[in-house]
């Protein structure tokens, strides 16, 4: 009977035990779950043959190994609202394929044309005044969120605007 109680003590004490109570989280918005948080800017490109049509852009914020970065392009406009494309986008033409697309390191994002046209053949509305939308997020979170779009990236990150470099 002895050893039962001793048991029957030991088993209260694990059950009745409790920790102490962490510190608040930051609260969401109603109906709104913060997923992760995100670096974001804007940029403003014109390709040429000068620059090699491509351009390097520093992030100008700590990017960590395990970070991912996503890149969109404003392909067009529906009343009065940007449309936003995830890069790659390819486009064909009577004389090849242009391709945009981009790599990235720890330090910087390089926007470029690729593809299989003569891009001095490219009128300037492919080349000139391109803008693009750079996000950075932690690879945890890639799958969280449907990055194709560039709303849901905004929403799930918490980014309220683009700085514009």
């Amino acid at each position: 009977m002895k050893k039962i109680l001793s048991l029957f003590t030991i088993v209260l004490l694990f059950i009745a035990c409790e920790g102490p109570v962490g510190p608040p989280g930051p609260p969401g918005a109603p109906g709104e779950e913060v997923i992760f948080l995100a670096s974001a800017f804007e940029i403003e490109v014109d390709f040429t043959a000068q620059n090699g049509y491509s351009i390097v852009e520093p992030y100008g914020f700590e990017v960590f190994p395990s970070d991912v970065t996503l890149v969109y392009i404003q392909w067009d406009s529906a009343g009065g609202q940007p449309i936003w494309r995830l890069l790659p986008q390819i486009v064909e033409f009577q004389e090849g394929q242009l391709q945009y697309n981009f790599d990235f390191t720890r330090d910087d994002v390089s926007i470029f044309l690729d593809g299989t046209i003569d891009f001095g053949l490219l009128g300037s509305e492919w080349t000139q005044n391109q803008v693009f939308r750079v996000v950075v997020i932690p690879a945890d979170n890639v799958d969280a969120v449907n990055i194709a779009s560039l709303e849901a990236v905004a929403k799930a990150g918490n980014i309220t605007s683009f700085e514009k470099k």
